[in-house]
């Protein structure tokens, strides 16, 4: 009921410029399901962990998926000034001081850390924290939304310039993978889901998840996959442009960094990176 409400009121929320962040923390204890790692696991093409559980570590973008939740009921909440539809995921940045378990239970903490003018409109940065239950912060992510509207003032945050070259990898993306995700991640935003429900918010197609992309590239990033399990991680990820269903789309990476672009036009849907921390 919280999100329709939310749904219900988003034409009537006007982002203000002088508009402040909302001061609520949302915290919950999570507990990770066997059985729904390793769906995620498989819909996102990461390793498919067998054996005992406290010799594996999450994918550094589950977690995301774990507060995912949490953040929605942030953003469709009444005080969050921007309006819920049509907020675009521009970016992510996550920092895993340590790798975590599928046993730890996690402390989860999401809220608003600022409001920012863009040229494009507000952008709304999400912190989340995930520690365990001992406090030691072990997980932390900065996502950032866009309101658009018209706007005299602001710019947006600096992109990313470099791009890795040389050959890639096609993948074949099928038209059903956002309903897949969206049955792991919960995130069932319409214009995921099917061309019926994508088109009334101006795509002839469903789009793939953002998060679904920057989850694939980490599970083909090899100096990610390589790494020392416990080795503190670093990825940044920008969202350029939505990714089709279905849809051809190639993939390349030239050490840390990575992108995803589109095979047929060879737009850029996706550039990051992924590095180990000293």
């Amino acid at each position: 009921m919280p999100l329709l409400r939310a749904v219900l009121a988003s034409p009537f929320k006007r982002p203000h410029p002088d508009a402040q962040p909302p001061t609520t923390h949302l915290r919950e204890v999570a507990h990770v399901k066997p059985r729904h790692l390793a769906a995620y696991e498989r819909v996102c093409g990461f390793a498919t962990g067998h054996g005992r559980d406290d010799l594996r570590t999450l994918p550094p973008t589950y977690p995301h998926v774990l507060a995912f939740p949490l953040a929605m009921r942030l953003m469709s909440a009444r005080d969050f000034p921007l309006p819920l539809l049509g907020l675009v995921h521009t970016s992510i940045d996550i920092t895993q001081h340590h790798a975590v378990h599928p046993t730890e239970a996690l402390e989860l903490d999401v809220h608003v850390a600022q409001l920012a003018p863009h040229r494009r409109g507000t952008e709304a940065t999400l912190a989340t924290e995930a520690r365990t239950t001992d406090g030691t912060l072990r997980w932390e992510s900065r996502s950032t939304f866009l309101a658009r509207h018209k706007t005299s003032a602001g710019s947006g945050r600096p992109r990313d310039g470099a791009t890795p070259a040389g050959p890639g990898t096609d993948w074949h993306l099928a038209s059903d993978l956002g309903r897949r995700y969206a049955s792991v991640s919960g995130d069932r935003n319409p214009i995921h889901l099917h061309p019926l429900t994508a088109r009334p918010f101006g795509f002839p197609r469903a789009i793939a998840h953002g998060m679904w992309t920057a989850a694939r590239c980490l599970a083909a990033h090899e100096p990610t996959r390589n790494a020392d399990p416990g080795s503190p991680l670093h990825v940044h990820v920008e969202f350029k442009a939505p990714v089709p269903l279905p849809s051809t789309v190639t993939y390349t990476a030239r050490g840390p960094a990575f992108e995803l672009r589109a095979t047929a036009t060879g737009r850029t849907h996706l550039t990051g990176s992924s590095a180990v921390l000293p």
